[in-house]
């Protein structure tokens, strides 16, 4: 893949194994992926990555439209960087569709999308952005809001079935990372114009997870014969506090094939 201009990412590594990138869903940054972090850990490498425009990591210039592919782009350069060329990748909603370009790019020696966003049967309306104005207004009151389950229910229960299990503080850094991330609009709009149409052309092991409460991403009709396809039950569409142990499996599970010697 071509490199892109200021390959610079927010990234935490550690753990022992093959290198397995972790990418996040629109709105979010590499926290969403801490309650899984220790379980797979232990088994691989772990490179939990901010997307370009999240977190620690600056949007791409704004000569570059900010699709899927451009990110997955920026992602591939700045891992080289780091000395990573080839790994596993996973990535939930965006970070799943950006996840299926390395793939099919030749960076990945596995994919795992849990509730890839991009396989739509049309593109999508523009997103109106009431709901980011409001998590905006609530920044001043969020820890107080988190503090609470029933605000911490408020706040996330479109996204997480079980919002009562996320500790407050992670709540409240969900909410700031969703509200003011720089990049959010740009890449919305970029992500909602287009679809992936290149499931196909994947020829390492592809698993596509989906979480049985998702309220955001529905399973598309029909899926490649070659691709594994789970359920998580009891998830929501960000998965990763509802149940760890669960989603933890499925990201050893999707890139344990390619990791066996």
């Amino acid at each position: 893949m071509a490199a892109v201009a200021r390959p610079v990412l927010g990234l935490d590594r550690g753990g022992d194994g093959p290198p397995l990138v972790l990418l996040h869903p629109l709105g979010a940054d590499r926290h969403v992926w801490a309650p899984v972090w220790d379980r797979v850990a232990a088994h691989r490498e772990v490179v939990s990555v901010d997307l370009p425009g999240f977190g620690g990591s600056p949007p791409l210039p704004d000569a570059v439209v900010p699709t899927p592919a451009a990110l997955a782009r920026a992602v591939a350069a700045g891992l080289a960087a780091h000395g990573l060329d080839r790994f596993h990748v996973a990535g939930n909603s965006l970070g799943g569709w950006v996840a299926l370009e390395l793939a099919l790019a030749g960076r990945a020696e596995s994919v795992t999308a849990i509730a890839p966003a991009g396989l739509w049967p049309e593109p999508l309306m523009p997103r109106r952005g009431a709901a980011r104005r409001l998590a905006r207004a609530a920044l001043p009151a969020v820890a107080l809001l988190a503090r609470s389950e029933r605000g911490r229910r408020l706040a996330l229960l479109g996204t997480v079935a079980h919002p009562e299990r996320i500790p407050p503080a992670d709540a409240a850094h969900l909410v700031r990372a969703y509200a003011t991330a720089p990049g959010f609009e740009a890449v919305d709009g970029a992500m909602r114009a287009g679809r992936f149409l290149g499931l196909a052309g994947i020829r390492v092991a592809l698993t596509l997870a989906w979480p049985e409460h998702d309220r955001l991403v529905a399973r598309p009709g029909r899926l490649p014969e070659r691709a594994r396809s789970v359920v998580l039950d009891g998830c929501g569409h960000l998965p990763m506090w509802d149940d760890p142990a669960q989603v933890a499996a499925v990201l050893l599970e999707g890139s344990a094939v390619a990791a066996a010697p």
